[in-house]
């Protein structure tokens, strides 16, 4: 069972408890709730947590839990009337002016962090499960933080210069060509990607962009105002003679990439590659900007990884986004944007504007997590754990639906599966979703009409390799049903 199921399971039990006490009656404690229902004390405290939000209980530090006074009162309270619903149709008149929709811009990015109901095995998310994330480490670094001097005094709106210069350290090594101020510290991954988009390129302008790629990616180029032009890749990254022949039909001044565990398909940038890459667009006179996102979710049975592309870029080409919040935790929106020249100063306007700075209490305490000795035996573990999914994953896709799966690498949290022509892959996820699994359809990480119908399969969010076996064997079904 995982953990959002047992919290809701045991929140459920204590409601019906509560109503059972008299006002003001203290709750059993949290080790005999532990011991009763064979629960963690982290179920525990998240339960108890439901019901105070809830108004159910109230917690008093050194006392305990006890009954709510509002909660007795609350049956017999009359109710209030129900408010009248004004006429809201004005609204598609005055939104009318945006071309595409927001919410179609968003759907993508919403099924990226849509929460499946609990007995629905999770191979659709991009964050790892709960259990294999430092949670113990991450409370201990967010105290840690809030005792530092100065702790919620205003950041430099770049960011911490400590946190800035490990950035540095981290992404070019340690006598490598970036510095400190060559980094903006962002929030998160997608907050760097839309500063980028929105600093580099004009409105209404082309893009070059993978293809397939990360559908966030093109929900932030779309929301930006410009337009996504399709570049397509294949085992070894992107086609560099087809990136060439695209930056000169378009004149595009930017191009988005993912050289290492491309997402969906996996793909790394071959050394060949890298270099015709930087070639080409600074014959263009454009930006690389490469998403760097998975170099912290590399599995054990990894071979050495290649050095990002801006550690070997002199001209300023490559603007680069790095995130802690995969390996760390989906509320830890601290990442960075590195770059050189006028292009730093284009993206620190664009950022101070839309949000001032990211807050300086995560700053610290993101500070607090990267410097402690037990931060890179958290990544170790977890690139153990993403391995042993990932094996369970290939073997059980060889086992149950042959032919699916191409080539894949070890390290970031995906397979791509190529399913026959014909095959709906739209109604492929939402029969899987009907069998008790939920995967990604391919067609949204494609800027035009996709060439064959995909699935892109995340491993990293269930929480076990059985789960993930137990997950595959369920797709066969619906695959079943769906190809007749």
């Amino acid at each position: 069972m995982n953990e959002r199921s047992s919290v809701a399971e045991l929140a459920d039990s204590l409601r019906r408890e509560v109503e059972r006490y008299p006002e003001g009656r203290k709750l059993p404690s949290s080790r005999a709730l532990m011991e009763r229902h064979q629960v963690s004390p982290v179920t525990v405290s998240r339960a108890i947590a439901v019901l105070v939000a809830e108004g159910l209980v109230v917690s008093r530090p050194g006392a305990g839990v006890f009954r709510a006074a509002a909660f007795a009162a609350a049956p017999t309270a009359p109710a209030a009337p129900a408010a009248r619903p004004g006429d809201l149709s004005w609204q598609q008149i005055a939104l009318s002016a945006d071309h595409e929709p927001r919410d179609l811009l968003a759907a993508p990015v919403f099924a990226t962090l849509r929460v499946p109901p609990p007995d629905v095995i999770d191979l659709n998310s991009g964050y790892p499960h709960a259990s294999l994330l430092p949670e113990r480490l991450l409370a201990n670094a967010l105290a840690r933080a809030g005792r530092r001097p100065g702790a919620w005094d205003r950041p430099p709106t770049d960011g911490l210069t400590e946190l800035r210069g490990w950035f540095a350290r981290d992404i070019g090594g340690h006598a490598g060509p970036i510095g400190a101020g060559d980094v903006l510290i962002t929030s998160g991954g997608q907050g760097g990607l839309t500063v980028a988009m929105r600093s580099l390129a004009a409105p209404g302008s082309p893009v070059l962009v993978e293809s397939p790629t990360y559908s966030g990616i093109l929900s932030v180029v779309r929301a930006a105002g410009l337009r996504p032009v399709p570049v397509p890749i294949d085992a070894d990254g992107v086609r560099t003679d087809l990136l060439a022949e695209a930056f000169e039909a378009t004149r595009a001044r930017v191009f988005v990439c993912q050289p290492l565990f491309q997402n969906p398909t996996g793909a790394v940038l071959s050394p060949a590659r890298r270099a015709e890459v930087l070639r080409i667009a600074r014959a263009a006179g454009a930006f690389v900007v490469e998403d760097d996102f998975a170099r912290l979710l590399v599995h054990t049975d990894a071979p050495e990884l290649p050095r990002p592309l801006t550690a070997e870029d002199q001209d300023g080409v490559v603007v680069h986004l790095r995130s802690l919040t995969k390996a760390a935790s989906p509320n830890l929106r601290v990442g960075a944007l590195t770059a050189r020249g006028p292009a730093l100063a284009r993206l620190r306007a664009t950022q101070v504007v839309d949000s001032f700075f990211v807050p300086r209490p995560l700053q610290e305490a993101t500070l607090e997590l990267v410097s402690d000795p037990a931060w890179a035996r958290h990544l170790r573990a977890l690139g153990a754990e993403l391995r042993d999914r990932r094996t369970a994953a290939v073997a059980a896709l060889h086992r149950e639906l042959p032919g699916v799966l191409g080539s894949y690498r070890p390290g970031g949290y995906h397979l791509w599966l190529r399913f026959p022509d014909g095959v709906d892959d739209t109604a492929l996820a939402a029969a899987a979703l009907r069998s008790g699994v939920q995967v990604t359809p391919g067609r949204p990480y494609h800027p035009a009409e996709p060439p064959a119908p995909h699935l892109r399969l995340s491993y990293a969010a269930a929480d076990s390799p059985a789960a993930v076996a137990e997950g595959v064997h369920r797709l066969r079904t619906a695959y079943e049903e769906v190809a007749g």
